[in-house]
């Protein structure tokens, strides 16, 4: 096995923090300035009402929408720009100046916002005079274009423009019908409970009809309240239970994996099986469902009809992922000529592998990949699988908890001789970057208190815990508390910046020094960490927590190049969560 963190030794390790957060150069300040905007979006737009569908206090509407759902346009449209542009925009490479007093004029905007913000959902008198809140758009606009111009001058716009050629009107057709779609995909979730509406839901519920029908001569369905089974057991096909969240999920991760095996897959055949891949993921719901009625039925226990219902479905997913990827490693007609291993590996996309002769330079050759693979990614998958086996067979209360942990440390422990290469040392900035995380973490219940979002449903963990012996309660904390600072952490940050982050770069991902991970791939991989935090597919608020997460542990890597300080600002964010549940009983935000 290559050395896993690559050649991330010497003086590339003393390289500043400053470095880290402010790129110099266009494409790098283009991602930094999407990550601010984004972020102060979410903090200046991103709350929620406290009554659905009522109009959230301090938000200029247009034509019944807040404006927020408006502003979806420009950051989707700005997102498409740099993802088709990011190859074109990397060649300028000169140093660009970053504008600090037009940056301290956009603070002083934003500090006016968020004012205005805090009034008007804490109902102060002074913020009636703004009762439609143009004031509070008007700063919020010259603010952003601000930061704009203070990030990336006015010439690097128009080489930015030059460079990418028309793609700016695509981007922004292509951000219109971006926030089309997400109104549709909104249409299709909400009211979720009367006949009018739900699609998805009318659907499912008639297929689930058809194919039980079959089966039990006894089934009843009622349309109006989308409910579905038999005298002794019946179901309720709700928002969720329609097939959508799955769809959702294969959409991006389909269209993820293509985009990454973008070199070594053919063009436009492999966009054949994303159609194939939802239409798998809706029938697979089908057959679910129609199982859980059949087995609820039958008289399974309650255990195991709740476990089944929740891990079906994430059973499937994985079924699809699974061969998907095969499908477009193993298909000939989908993938494009490989190298041989007896041919030029130098010319290999990505580098190659080199002068490595034997055996694991012909499987590397021949699978595409990196030997170190299997370090980085199964301690991660190993969580996964135990997770879905626990759940599946606990009902509500996951009382297998322990066995993530004891897979994890299994995986670990077999592939440590190879990842002890690593460099797992720590400095300050590690435990320091956890600090923030887990204050960004607790925020939202901070803002549930000021009726800014609303308030999370309460967990049952917590009675489920109260119910059982001393002796049980206590060890299920224990393997908690050690899975969530010790295993998870060392696995999720193999996984996604020792793997993904590097792997976005070179295919040869154990050859890229940590100190070289790119904007590019630091955000993907943190978007991608934080699509893995959602618990459904419109869980916004997990999304954003679990990416901002995801490049605070990225910064804690890049700086000194080493494992340790990512792991350690991981495990040190998760202690002082765990410390935070344990010590105000607040499962809600586990």
């Amino acid at each position: 096995m290559n050395q896993p963190n690559g050649a991330s030794t010497g003086v590339e390790t003393s390289r500043s923090i400053l470095s880290v957060r402010l790129p110099a150069h266009l494409l790098g300040r283009l991602y930094f300035l999407f990550i601010l905007v984004a972020i102060e979006y979410l903090f200046c737009f991103g709350g929620r009402g406290t009554i659905p569908g009522q109009p959230i206090p301090g938000h200029l509407t247009f034509y019944g929408e807040n404006t927020d759902t408006y502003g979806q346009i420009p950051i989707f449209a700005f997102l498409v720009f740099l993802g088709f542009g990011h190859f074109r925009l990397k060649v300028l490479q000169e140093n660009i100046s970053f504008g600090r007093i037009l940056f301290a004029c956009h603070l002083l905007c934003m500090a006016v916002v968020l004012a205005f913000t805090v009034a008007a959902r804490m109902g102060l008198p002074w913020q009636l005079f703004d009762t439609y809140s143009y004031t509070k758009s008007a700063f919020y606009l010259a603010g952003t274009a601000l930061l704009a111009f203070a990030c990336v001058p006015l010439e690097s716009w128009r080489a930015a423009v030059r460079a990418t050629g028309r793609l700016w009107l695509y981007a922004s057709l292509a951000g219109v019908a971006g926030w089309w779609f997400g109104a549709q995909v909104r249409l299709f979730w909400g009211a979720t409970m009367t006949a009018q509406s739900g699609i998805m839901q009318r659907a499912t519920l008639r297929a689930v009809g058809a194919v039980l029908g079959h089966f039990l001569p006894d089934l009843v369905i009622d349309p109006a309240t989308f409910t579905i089974g038999t005298s002794q057991y019946s179901v309720v096909i709700a928002g969720g239970c329609s097939g959508v969240e799955g769809l959702g999920l294969v959409l991006i991760f389909t269209s993820l994996w293509l985009w990454v095996y973008r070199k070594e897959t053919r063009f436009p055949q492999a966009f054949l099986l994303i159609p194939c891949a939802l239409g798998c993921s809706w029938l697979l719901n089908i057959l679910r469902l129609c199982a859980l009625i059949l087995i609820g039925n039958a008289g399974g226990s309650e255990a195991f009809q709740t476990g089944f219902h929740i891990q079906a479905g994430w059973i499937a997913f994985i079924v699809i992922a699974l061969v998907f990827s095969l499908a477009t490693q193993k298909i000939s007609w989908m993938r494009k000529t490989s190298v041989s291993a007896s041919g030029n590996i130098g010319n290999l996309p990505g580098g190659g592998l080199g002068n490595i002769q034997g055996s694991s330079a012909h499987l590397a050759v021949q699978s595409g990949e990196s030997p170190a693979t299997r370090a980085y990614l199964l301690p991660f998958l190993a969580i996964l699988v135990a997770a879905t086996v626990s759940k599946l067979v606990s009902g509500y209360f996951d009382w297998l908890y322990p066995l993530r942990f004891i897979a994890a440390a299994i995986v670990l422990w077999y592939f440590w001789p190879e990842l002890k290469k690593i460099n797992w040392r720590f400095g300050w900035f590690g435990p320091a970057a956890g600090v923030v995380v887990f204050l960004l973490w607790i925020a939202p219940a901070w803002f549930a208190s000021l009726g800014w979002v609303h308030k999370p449903e309460a967990s049952r963990l917590g009675a489920d815990l109260a119910a059982l012996s001393p002796m049980a309660r206590w060890t299920w904390i224990a393997f908690w508390v050690a899975a969530v600072i010790i295993t998870v952490p060392i696995a999720e940050e193999l996984a996604f910046r020792g793997y993904l982050a590097r792997r976005l770069i070179n295919r040869e991902f154990d050859q890229v020094s940590f100190t070289r991970l790119t904007a590019f791939s630091i955000v993907l991989s943190s978007v991608i960490f934080g699509i893995e935090h959602m618990k459904n597919l419109v869980d916004w608020q997990h999304l954003a927590l679990g990416t901002l997460a995801g490049l605070a542990f990225a910064a804690a890597l890049r700086w000194r190049g080493r494992m340790g300080d990512a792991v350690v600002a991981h495990a040190v964010s998760n202690l002082l969560l765990a410390a935070w549940v344990l010590g105000f009983g607040d499962w809600a935000q586990w």
